[in-house]
């Protein structure tokens, strides 16, 4: 089963069980799926469907931040629940040191010295740690990488 139709099942079960806060943050998943695949005029793959998880939970991180300032706990725990129900539809996520390694391994691999070489460690990391990574602070470890 892919991952759109394990979330279109999950949608159907928080449904019927009267999830209302699971079943609102499925249906903001899947709108956006539905909408990529409008604008794209493709169906959405699973790379994809990882795709718009990660922008959706990184969109809630940054509202969860502005409402923190704005002294809105209540806003603050829908997004955290929000999250919560995102986050389960990404693969495990690598351990520090797993990251480590692999930036390692790809600036081996490429030879990469220096910053200048930033853009091509990157392009190589993004394909194989997508959903399992945070690609900021993949980045940043990579900018430490080449220039220390």
């Amino acid at each position: 089963m892919d991952l759109k139709d394990r979330i279109t099942e999950d949608m159907k079960a928080a449904l019927r069980a009267h999830q209302a806060e699971r079943l609102s943050a499925i249906r903001m998943l899947l709108a956006a799926v539905k909408q990529r695949e409008v604008d794209s005029r493709t169906d959405a793959d699973d790379a994809a469907v990882l795709a718009i998880v990660e922008k959706l939970i990184k969109q809630r991180k940054d509202a969860i931040a502005q409402f923190e300032a704005g002294g809105r706990a209540d806003l603050v725990a829908k997004e955290t629940a929000e999250i919560s129900v995102l986050s389960a539809y990404l693969p495990q996520q690598m351990t520090e040191a797993e990251v480590g390694a692999a930036v390692d391994a790809a600036i081996a691999e490429l030879g990469a010295v220096g910053p200048a070489a930033m853009g091509k460690v990157m392009g190589l990391l993004k394909p194989r740690l997508a959903g399992r990574a945070d690609i900021g602070q993949v980045s940043a470890l990579v900018k430490r990488r080449l220039t220390g």
